[in-house]
């Protein structure tokens, strides 16, 4: 089984008392063990976790020092038993200087020495009585233990057979430097931080660690695993929590609960294969220029194989799981797609809209936009045009969800039949109209395209698109027909997210009686409404039910075009994301046909109206996605076979 870049790692924070090396030492082997037992690459500790953090002048004591190492020795000893990498804190003396460094330890080995960067001297900590920075360390290797180590700030440590796994270590006050040590690390190709803290507990701190840490993350494209000393250390002047997190790219993938009597692993994995394809495309990391010297210090590699995850894997990953961020999202991606809409009347001189409502979710989602730019740039309602053009398919149902939203919204309404002229075009081309097949279909939908496109020219104004991101990757839409508009307000929200966004505005801008309407409208299922209802009048044409869940074709959509997924790992994604929900043969089965659909229906995308882009992912050939219209899919199908 392939772990498709994934690599678990952990933040440990043992029990330990102060200057009690050998309590430590029994305390740290314990958590080894049970790094080992769940598999994880590295390990990292809190700094001087040996030791302690808090032992003041003890640290002077020669006693102490010979302690710390006779712990470090055992512990090397106990690493044999396994392949996993462990990095610990610990006093060193060096070349005739103490050093507040981490040592990066496998397999009875120690691959490198980091010593701290940044010295704390302020609020009481005087580490700078005690310790030297790393920055002046001449030597690039030491002795100890009779052999010759790495030493310095300058040290990455290089997977031996994944050349493109590489970590590197700072040590709790080098990540508050202007320019901490890790951002050196991550332009030398470093894609995770470790860092061993140990920072004392103050009101407020500890978001102020966590936004650092995530801060850090992001701007490095790179995983960051923070531990810091708990509370086992002296609380003479102050109390430490043991604060531990796992985060990725800006996002806190794990946490643990702080002051905790009783030692702590928290372990995910990072999605380092992820963090290397946005590098990859990032102006910040290709080039040269940005780079400082480092050495690169081989380890063993990784052979371990992730079974169950343990992260948790997004089913929506359009929409964020926080109500907060949830509900600014939604506002700011409604007041985008209503500001490029403005800023095109403005251009235009235009004073008029046309939109086709049909009742469904998409329309619905448009003509609010176009309502809100109307109201900003004081047009009138009356000048949005809103029209339904009721068709073969169309049920009661829809029906009513258009005129009562029109209505409601007090635009001017037009209501056009289109199946007299649907008629007369099959007669002219000679289709039986019994044959509800793609061109009965196509038919209507050009019909109505055409009835907007000539009313707009016929009263000066612009055709808005409806059609959203999910139907634009599976090419659901008509060529010429809803495929083009004059300008496309939904061009960028995925379907999943289009329910969501109306249900925003039925709660947040919608009066009362349009916001009814609306929860209605979220209601109906998702149909092109092109072939005839049901015997009882219901709709016979279920979109989902035709291409497959949207749910699953977004989720799809957002790892292939975001991160460059293969059909493997998102296949392993999805399974994780939606355990329980479909199986493995179900996911494959949508899988392949969103590759199919993706790839065959590139020429559509090839000439998409404008729009405004609203998240990372668009599919606009003018610069978000430029794919040729004849590329093969078989490659990514054969993975799936």
């Amino acid at each position: 089984m392939k772990n498709y870049g994934f690599v678990r790692v952990a933040s440990a924070v043992p029990e330990i008392r102060v200057a009690d090396c050998r309590f430590n030492t029994e305390k740290i082997i314990g958590l080894m063990e049970e790094a080992a037992k769940q598999e994880l690459y590295v390990t990292v500790f809190p700094e001087l976790c040996i030791t302690g953090y808090t032992c003041g002048d003890l640290f002077r004591q020669s006693k102490l020092l010979e302690s710390a190492m006779e712990s470090l020795k055992i512990i090397l000893h106990e690493s044999n038993k396994w392949s996993n990498i462990f990095i610990l804190g610990i006093p060193l003396l060096l070349d005739q200087s103490l050093y507040n460094c981490a040592v990066i330890i496998q397999k009875g080995r120690i691959h490198g020495i980091v010593p701290k960067s940044n010295i704390a001297s302020h609020n009481g900590i005087i580490e700078s009585k005690w310790f030297r920075t790393g920055v002046n360390l001449d030597a690039d290797y030491v002795k100890l233990f009779d052999k010759d180590v790495p030493a310095g700030v300058d040290l990455i440590f290089q997977d031996r057979d994944n050349q493109a796994l590489q970590f590197a270590v700072e040590i709790s006050e080098d990540m508050i430097m202007p320019i901490p040590p890790s951002s050196a690390h991550a332009l030398n190709g470093a894609v995770i931080i470790f860092n061993l803290s140990a920072s004392a507990e103050l009101a407020g701190k500890k978001e102020i660690l966590k936004n650092m840490v995530k801060s850090q993350s992001a701007r490095c494209i790179s995983g960051y695993v923070y531990s810091s000393a708990g509370v086992g250390e002296s609380s003479t002047d102050m109390v430490f929590g043991g604060l531990a997190i796992i985060s990725e790219h800006g996002t806190i993938l794990t946490q643990n609960e702080r002051f905790s009597s009783e030692s702590q692993l928290i372990f995910t994995e990072i999605d380092v294969q992820k963090l290397i394809h946005d590098r990859a495309n990032s102006t910040s990391f290709t080039g040269g220029e940005n780079k400082s010297f480092a050495r690169k210090i081989q380890v063993d590699s990784y052979n371990i194989r992730i079974g169950k995850m343990t992260r948790t894997i997004k089913k929506h990953p359009f929409i964020p799981a926080d109500p907060e961020i949830f509900d600014e999202r939604c506002r700011e991606i409604f007041l985008i797609q209503s500001a490029g809409l403005a800023k095109r009347y403005e251009h235009t001189g235009f004073k008029k809209a046309f939109i086709g409502v049909s009742g469904g979710l998409d329309s619905t989602l448009a003509l609010m936009v176009v309502t809100h730019a109307f109201d900003r740039l004081k047009l009138g309602r009356e000048n949005i045009i809103a029209v339904t053009m009721p068709g073969f398919g169309t049920t009661d149902q829809t029906y009513r969800n258009a005129i009562d939203l029109m209505n409601s919204l007090q635009v001017h309404i037009r209501e056009i039949n289109i199946k007299d002229a649907c008629l007369q075009h099959f007669s002219d081309i000679g289709h039986d109209p019994d044959i509800h097949d793609v061109t009965y279909e196509n038919v209507q939908a050009r019909e109505r395209t055409q009835i907007l496109m000539d009313i707009a020219n016929k009263e000066s104004g612009m055709v808005i698109g409806t059609g959203d991101l999910s139907e634009l990757a599976l090419g659901w839409c008509t060529y010429n027909g809803d495929h083009i508009s004059m300008y496309s307000v939904n061009c960028g929200v995925p379907k999943t997210l289009v329910k969501h966004l109306v249900k925003w505005v039925a709660l947040n801008i919608a009066d009362k009686e349009t916001a009814l309407i609306l929860e209605r409208i979220v209601g109906t299922p998702i149909t092109p409404e092109l072939l005839p209802p049901s015997e009882t009048g219901g709709i016979s044409q279920k979109t989902e039910d035709i291409v497959g869940p949207y749910e699953l074709h977004d989720f799809f959509l957002y790892h292939m075009v975001r991160y460059g997924a293969e059909p493997g790992k998102i296949l392993f994604l999805a399974k994780t994301a939606f355990q329980g929900q479909y199986d493995e043969k179900t996911i494959i089965k949508w899988l392949r046909s969103f590759y199919k659909r993706f790839f065959t229906q590139q020429f559509k995308r090839s000439c998409l109206p404008d729009g405004p882009k609203i998240g990372t992912i668009g599919l606009s050939p003018r610069g978000d996605w430029c794919m040729p219209s004849d590329a093969c899919y078989r490659i990514w199908m054969d993975e799936l076979d």
